[in-house]
């Protein structure tokens, strides 16, 4: 039954996350990503909320966070688990580690993508 909740709630997320983007493009231009700037940060926003709410309500396994946190906000963005684990690094004492992850994770995921679009371009 997760997967089912996961999988629908992608398909939500997904969807809102193509929106988001093609409102911000028809809005304000398609010079800077608006849409999956807006997308990462209202993801973020809206994962830390939700986790909020369901660990102060001690629902932190309940159908409602398959649904919403791994499905509709996984799909919406990935961001925002990342930006939700440094943040998790930093409140546990990990400093370094937060910023690894931060620095880490920006810096090498550019470089991956520079890395794939040389490899796809040589295919």
């Amino acid at each position: 039954m997760q997967y089912l909740l996961i999988g629908l709630g992608g398909f939500f997320g997904a969807n809102a996350r193509f929106l988001v983007s093609s409102w911000a493009a028809r809005l304000l231009g398609a010079n800077f990503p608006y849409g999956t700037f807006l997308a990462n940060i209202s993801g973020s926003l809206l994962l830390g909320v939700t986790l909020a709410v369901l660990h102060d309500r001690a629902l932190l396994a309940s159908p409602q966070r398959h649904f919403f946190v791994v499905g509709f906000l996984g799909a919406y963005t990935t961001f925002s688990t990342f930006a939700y684990e440094s943040m998790q690094l930093f409140q546990n004492g990990s400093v370094l580690l937060g910023v690894l992850n931060i620095v880490g994770s920006v810096m090498v995921g550019l470089l991956a993508v520079v890395c794939g679009f040389w490899i796809g371009r040589l295919l």
